[in-house]
């Protein structure tokens, strides 16, 4: 039941980030580039995968929970192209502009990165239930600041300056995740080293993401790719 807890605040920040920031995205200028459409169908799909995951084990239905679970594994390598090309696009296409973002392609790494690093594990860990369902929602976890963000993004448009601050208006709803299971698992007196590390190194990351985002060479260097990026996509 905490499985579909979690879940169901996902649920909640990515469509509050999502549907605040839903009209900006249909009048970008210029347009959001086409694969970005695509990535948010494919990633759309898997929250809606993961919830049907959820609900199989709730009632009960453990023989097709796993049956599913190789689409699951066929939608993540899906996930693992659409989401650098998404991100690399989209910064192409806004690259330079009056109100265009610094790259930030060291977050879309990481999100992606985590996520495939913990699914992974959580696939590794099947024959361990309780540690397979909590890898399979922390992966999830690890993509939960689009949305979030997006809603931080609305209440403060123009973003703090301090690089401690920008890591919790971006990744706010990622440390609340990780901090709820987590002190969830500790009152119910069930703590599990794969949580815990998982839940601890995915925050870690995070918050390499942001040193990299402040760091002036890597600032450079991201310009520098997804000005080639640009190139190659015309």
């Amino acid at each position: 039941m905490a499985s579909a807890v979690w879940l169901g605040i996902l649920w909640v920040g990515m469509i509050a980030g999502f549907g605040v920031d839903f009209p900006r995205y249909l009048h970008e200028n210029p347009p959001a580039p086409g694969v970005t459409h695509w990535h948010a169908v494919v990633f759309t799909g898997w929250m809606i995968l993961l919830t049907a995951q959820v609900l199989l084990v709730l009632k009960d239905r453990v023989a097709f929970h796993r049956k599913l679970g190789w689409l699951l594994v066929g939608w993540a390598g899906l996930m693992a192209v659409l989401g650098p090309w998404a991100a690399l696009s989209s910064l192409a296409v806004n690259l330079h502009l009056p109100a265009g973002d610094t790259p930030f392609f060291s977050v879309n790494l990481v999100d992606i990165g985590a996520f495939l690093v913990l699914l992974a594990w959580g696939l590794a860990s099947r024959r361990n239930p309780a540690a397979h369902k909590r890898l399979m929602i922390l992966a999830t976890v690890s993509l939960a600041d689009p949305g979030f963000s997006r809603f931080s993004g609305w209440i403060w448009a123009t973003g703090p300056s301090s690089m401690l601050v920008w890591f919790f208006w971006v990744f706010y709803g990622n440390v609340l995740l990780v901090v709820l299971m987590l002190g969830w698992d500790w009152w119910r007196g069930r703590m599990m080293k794969q949580a815990v590390i998982g839940g601890v190194a995915l925050l870690g990351a995070e918050y390499a993401a942001t040193l990299l985002y402040f760091w002036g060479p890597w600032r450079a260097a991201t310009e520098r790719w997804v000005e080639a990026w640009a190139r190659v996509i015309g």
